[in-house]
């Protein structure tokens, strides 16, 4: 279903490849999450992971989220999986610096385990090839804010603090 739905809307094959890379990351952390004992709806991850840049078929900004948002909720989606969508960018976009995109007012930070899982194996795919995390934020260190990378930081040591060292080649996907 959620496969139909990015391509319904115009997602790239480019896009719908990073999609299905970043929904096999995000699998491996929620599962392994779950064997360590710890409350997150699989399933919940997987398709917030595969929807997550459904606003990529109309735009490429940081605003992808945005637009991903209002595609997610036209199509009635559950506000679970429209929050991983608007709280996936980067380490995630604070108050402030929405205001300062002039976006609507408020936090984009990813919350639950859920929205942080999908966030955080975001940052480990590059197209649709695994990336380490320091690759990651070498590559935006120059074009985010610095909140942004150090939400990316703070993502992966809460990760690795819940699960181990993901980030090593051993989970290369």
């Amino acid at each position: 279903m959620a496969m139909k739905l990015l391509s319904e809307s115009g997602c790239s094959r480019r896009v719908i490849n990073h999609c299905r890379a970043v929904e096999k990351v995000a699998t491996k952390i929620a599962e392994a999450c779950k064997k360590r004992g710890l409350d997150v709806d699989v399933k919940l991850v997987q398709v917030g992971a595969l929807l997550h840049d459904i606003g990529r078929s109309k735009t490429h900004g940081v605003d992808h989220a945005i637009v991903g948002a209002e595609i997610a909720r036209s199509l009635n989606l559950p506000e679970a999986v429209i929050s991983i969508i608007e709280r996936h960018v980067g380490g995630g976009i604070t108050t402030e610096e929405a205001k300062n995109l002039g976006w609507l007012v408020k936090s984009y930070v990813p919350e639950t385990l859920e929205e942080k899982i999908v966030s955080y194996a975001d940052k480990l795919i590059e197209g649709s090839k695994r990336v380490s995390i320091e690759q990651t934020i070498r590559k935006f260190s120059k074009k985010l804010p610095l909140s942004s990378i150090a939400g990316m930081r703070k993502l992966h040591e809460e990760i690795t603090s819940l699960i181990g060292d993901f980030d090593a080649n051993r989970h290369v996907a």
